[in-house]
């Protein structure tokens, strides 16, 4: 009996940390098309770098929740290199912003998505 309760503790566990995941993703996805749409695809120093990153981050975090959110059973190795690289992208988007004003709050939610697909990946293996 305590192992099919071990079991199901993971199970649970596994199934918040999806969720965890996939709202962190959400939410990155939501700050960076909000980064992308307040600024003009014309601006200069850096700024396109910012918003090409917002943009992109938007797409993988948006796919990455939809990856976590399908009710079929998936391959692990598939679901590890979907986070993978959405926490790098993550990361690089957080880089992209730093030091550009306004994209304090980007940043920052980008690098809450990447922690939690780290935190994610590490209960998979």
């Amino acid at each position: 009996m305590t192992s099919t309760t071990t079991s199901q503790q993971e199970l649970y566990r596994f199934l918040e940390d999806r969720f965890a995941c996939a709202q962190a993703c959400t939410e990155c996805a939501r700050a960076c098309a909000l980064r992308a749409s307040l600024m003009d695809p014309g601006e200069v120093d850096g700024q396109e770098g910012v918003r090409r990153h917002a943009i992109m981050c938007a797409e993988v975090c948006d796919a990455t929740c939809r990856v976590l959110s399908e009710q079929n059973c998936q391959d692990e190795a598939g679901i590890r290199i979907q986070l993978e690289w959405c926490r790098t992208v993550c990361v690089e988007c957080a880089h992209a912003c730093d030091g550009h004003s306004g994209a304090e709050e980007a940043a920052a939610v980008c690098r809450a998505c990447a922690s939690a697909c780290t935190d994610f990946i590490g209960i998979l293996r």
